[in-house]
């Protein structure tokens, strides 16, 4: 997918920046669509400050490409991030997305030094699921990217969407077995309030 894709909703977050200035040292969730769908994201993650950059259809590359205007002038004190799995879905190789993530970790680091980052493991989506060897190698990968960066985080949330079938669970999706249903983001926010708390405790404490 061609970057200039993107252009209008990137310049629509970057107006919103100007408009509405995030606190400095809030904690970024930047990524894909099942980021930028989530409307009670502040709320979910109270009492903590949250600052919604994703932008709908991202891939981890586009990420890459967005970070200067999307998340610098946020002054994030930490990161959560999701993506990649949009790269699978466009026929790139598992190997690009590791890539992509090690080129995103470096970016952070040049411009914002060891703040803390979570990385969100790919999900199984329903329409996905014949990509699931592809997406279980990324997030292997992925896992040992993120434990050997200090202040490095994997979140998992691919185990908990699948059921005892060992198949996603569908109630956790839209109709488009895409994107997530209210209850998927009831699921995400349980998994994912422990590490806002320690990405929120790590900036107070630096």
């Amino acid at each position: 997918m061609a970057l200039e894709w993107y252009e209008d909703e990137v310049r629509q977050l970057e107006q919103l920046h100007k408009q509405a200035p995030p606190q400095p040292g809030a904690v970024v969730f930047y990524g894909s669509s099942s980021l930028r769908l989530w409307t009670t994201l502040s709320d979910d993650m109270t009492p903590w400050p949250v600052v919604n950059r994703a932008f709908g259809g991202s891939t981890l590359a586009a990420c890459v490409h967005f970070f200067d205007r999307l998340v610098l002038p946020c002054a994030p004190g930490a990161i959560v991030l999701y993506a990649g799995e949009n790269d699978l879905g466009d026929g790139r190789t598992p190997d690009d997305v590791v890539q992509s993530l090690y080129a995103m970790l470096s970016r952070i680091d040049a411009s914002l030094g060891p703040i803390p980052v979570a990385y969100i493991s790919i999900k199984p989506s329903l329409t996905r699921w014949n990509l699931r060897e592809k997406i279980k190698r990324v997030n292997a990968e992925a896992r040992l990217l993120m434990e050997r960066r200090p202040a490095g985080y994997y979140v998992d949330i691919y185990t908990p969407m699948l059921g005892a079938d060992g198949r996603p669970r569908a109630e956790l999706f839209d109709a488009d077995g895409l994107h997530l249903s209210s209850e998927g983001y009831r699921l995400w926010r349980a998994v994912l309030r422990p590490y806002v708390a320690i990405l929120a405790g790590e900036e107070n404490n630096r």
